[in-house]
């Protein structure tokens, strides 16, 4: 086990090294003006001569991209010109909405989608069966935007006008200030994330228990009279995972890069809106440390998808 973690880690590194080599060729080689280029539009030529200076733009190709890795390895994600504070100050500022939204949605998809999956294992071919398929797949052809402004229309809106006003529309209240107004600003944004996204854990968890329970082990659990629900839940599902756990691992790591959309519709300052404003702005250096923070998430979400796969199926081997 520790042998295999040591060589995902190094290959998450080898990952990450690449995805920064890539950033560096893109936004600091490629530009006839870097300076220019990562100052903004609003930039006078003061703050262009400032950044050539701090970046040491004026040295071989090289020598910057050391001194760039360098910056890399000490957290220094470089500074936000536009906003006039570090990448890294920003980005732990949004991070914590970013991630309250992905990781409550998150929970609310997995137990959704693996519920209703099994549920619909277990009654194939029935109306209950067809019942789940159907909302799975009017769901997951349900733009994330569309689901949205629904909720707020009929959970918000129209429930206001009917003088009841326990969701809000918009904003963000921090854990750490009031637990309760946290979790009931979240609230909406969690269904639209989940409702969408549980569509596919629900077809995936179906699947894969079709296939699980027709394997002879589960025959020759049934056959020894164990309970039907200890089969369904401690045998077939724990198998059944495995590639629910793959998509989740993705789905997280790609979440907690930023929910554009979401956090657009429900306005909240996150990461997501963050992107969509450092675009708008052509704010590079913000752009370039979300691009490598959501790399890193990603390659995280990896490492432990690729972990679980032992915990959840002896079978696979950690090679």
């Amino acid at each position: 086990m520790l042998r295999f973690l040591i060589r995902r880690i190094a290959f998450g590194v080898l990952v990450m090294w690449v995805v920064a080599t890539a950033v560096f060729v893109l936004y600091f080689v490629a530009p006839h003006n870097v300076a220019q280029t990562l100052a903004g539009r609003q930039a006078t030529a003061q703050t262009i001569d400032l950044i050539a200076h701090r970046l040491g733009l004026d040295r071989p190709i090289l020598s910057q991209y050391g001194s760039y890795l360098w910056r890399l390895l000490h957290g220094d994600l470089g500074y936000s010109y536009v906003n006039n504070e570090p990448v890294s100050t920003i980005i732990k500022q949004d991070l914590p909405i970013t991630a309250s939204v992905a990781i409550g949605g998150a929970v609310l998809w997995l137990l959704i989608g693996v519920v209703s999956g099994v549920f619909a294992a277990t009654h194939p071919r029935t109306p209950a069966d067809r019942a789940v398929t159907g909302f799975a797949l009017l769901f997951y052809s349900m733009p994330t935007f569309l689901l949205g402004e629904l909720c707020l229309l009929f959970l918000f809106y129209r429930l206001h006008l009917a003088g009841v006003h326990f969701f809000p529309g918009s904003g963000y209240v921090p854990l750490t200030e009031n637990a309760g107004q946290w979790f009931v600003h979240l609230i909406l944004p969690w269904v639209t994330i989940a409702l969408v996204t549980a569509a596919t854990y629900s077809r995936l968890t179906r699947g894969a228990m079709l296939d699980v329970l027709g394997e002879d082990y589960i025959r020759t659990a049934r056959s020894k009279g164990i309970a039907e629900r200890r089969v369904v839940y401690r045998h077939a599902l724990r198998s059944a995972l495995t590639p629910v756990v793959t998509q989740f691992g993705i789905d997280l790591g790609t979440l907690l890069g930023g929910i554009i959309v979401t956090e657009t519709v429900f306005g909240l300052p996150g990461l997501g809106q963050q992107i969509y404003n450092s675009i708008s702005r052509e704010d590079l250096p913000v752009i370039i440390g979300l691009v490598l923070l959501a790399s890193a998430f990603i390659v995280a979400a990896n490492i432990v998808v690729d972990l679980l796969y032992a915990v959840l199926d002896p079978r696979v081997p950690l090679s």
